[in-house]
């Protein structure tokens, strides 16, 4: 973080001088402290987010084959006459403890279409779904599973 923050104050400034290069040292640590006592920041928690990088990037891949293929499943349902829909509201518990990956994977079901996410109280999620073959398997879906890594990795219980 150190030297992004020199590299950024050498770049702002478009040239360098023995005194913008001191100035710049003792900016840039005076920004890294501050970072450090006031913003919560540590290299532990930056090197921890490197290593969940692959997999947040992995969430969002997936999150968007889940919307294409939950896209084409609507289709499906909407424009067939011949099939009559059967919505319902599903319960189902994760075993998510941290408040973002919850909040993500309610978002997560909610933008997939058909699913509606209508509350979540701790770890128990109420969901509306436009079929009744939209809630199979909802509660140890791709989301949970990869939420359930990332959440280990941000925890430091990699396994």
């Amino acid at each position: 973080m150190l030297v992004l923050l020199f590299l950024a104050w050498i770049i702002f400034n478009a040239n360098i001088t023995l005194e913008i290069a001191i100035f710049g040292i003792v900016i840039t640590v005076v920004i890294f402290v501050f970072l450090c006592k006031c913003m919560n920041y540590s290299l532990k928690k930056e090197l921890n987010f490197y290593r969940l990088l692959p997999l947040i990037v992995a969430y969002f891949f997936v999150l968007m084959w889940e919307i294409v293929k939950a896209n084409f499943a609507m289709l499906r349902l909407v424009v067939l006459d011949k099939y009559e829909n059967e919505p319902m509201i599903v319960k189902f518990k994760t075993d998510l403890k941290d408040d973002t990956c919850r909040a993500v994977l309610a978002n997560s079901i909610t933008l997939t279409p058909g699913t509606i996410t209508v509350d979540v109280k701790e770890n128990i999620y109420t969901v509306h779904c436009f079929d009744k073959d939209m809630a199979d398997g909802m509660e140890d879906s791709v989301f949970v599973n990869l939420l359930t890594k990332i959440e280990k990795i941000k925890n430091g219980r990699e396994s």
